[in-house]
């Protein structure tokens, strides 16, 4: 399935929006259903994390079931063949844990990669590597004061917190400098994995809301 999304794209969404969501369960189908809820909610970019059973399956249906302007990824890609995998699967960018080899596949295919990266020479490598963001993690080692030690030599690297990262926290790493932030468990609880989507509407609600008034823009059509 072509890809639709170029990594100048995704940077600018994601700047916009200030949010990136990251789905990771032990159900496939409940991942996928969560990700489409965090969608209609607000949320435009959006990762399915390959450590959920049926990841890819679940990657297939969401793209094809997205509405306008929303873009789903793959998050924990690692390999040469993950990459493989989740282009073939639709998933219109890619998330790294670390520095994984995926970060030059995909980079070296147009296709935008948000490289896992925590001290300074990581994060330097990682944007060597053809990076189009930086994924600080985790995060909540050092909080907002080290995002932004971190970012004060690298002004021109695009950092997105993850990593613990609440309601209570995001504003600080905006302040901070993050050109987002990435919300996993406290967007989306037990709902990638069969449990309550309504609670996980509520808070994906807030989380847009919060970003909207920090500075976050409203959602485009992009697809």
């Amino acid at each position: 399935m072509e890809n639709t999304l170029a990594p100048e794209e995704l940077l600018a969404g994601v700047r916009r929006t200030r949010l990136l969501a990251i789905v990771r369960g032990n159900d496939g189908t409940a991942a996928g259903k969560a990700a489409l809820a965090a969608m209609e909610e607000g949320f435009q970019y959006v990762e399915i994390a390959l450590t959920t059973p049926g990841a890819l399956d679940a990657i297939s249906e969401v793209r094809a079931a997205a509405p306008p302007g929303c873009f789903v990824g793959a998050g924990t890609v690692l390999t040469k063949q993950d990459v493989d995998n989740v282009a073939a699967a639709g998933g219109q960018f890619m998330v790294t844990p670390s520095l994984a080899p995926s970060i030059e596949e995909a980079a070296g295919r147009g296709i935008p990669v948000l490289a896992g990266a925590l001290t300074p020479s990581e994060s330097f490598e990682a944007m060597n590597r053809g990076a189009t963001a930086v994924k600080l993690f985790p995060a909540s080692i050092g909080g907002p004061g080290y995002l932004k030690a971190v970012r004060d030599p690298f002004p021109d690297i695009p950092f997105i917190a993850v990593g613990g990262v609440g309601l209570d926290e995001a504003a600080g790493y905006w302040a901070a400098g993050a050109i987002a932030v990435g919300l996993g468990g406290p967007l989306f609880g037990d709902s990638a994995s069969g449990g309550d989507l309504a609670a996980m509407r509520e808070r994906a609600r807030r989380f847009v809301a919060l970003a909207a008034g920090s500075g976050g823009g409203a959602m485009e059509s992009q697809r």
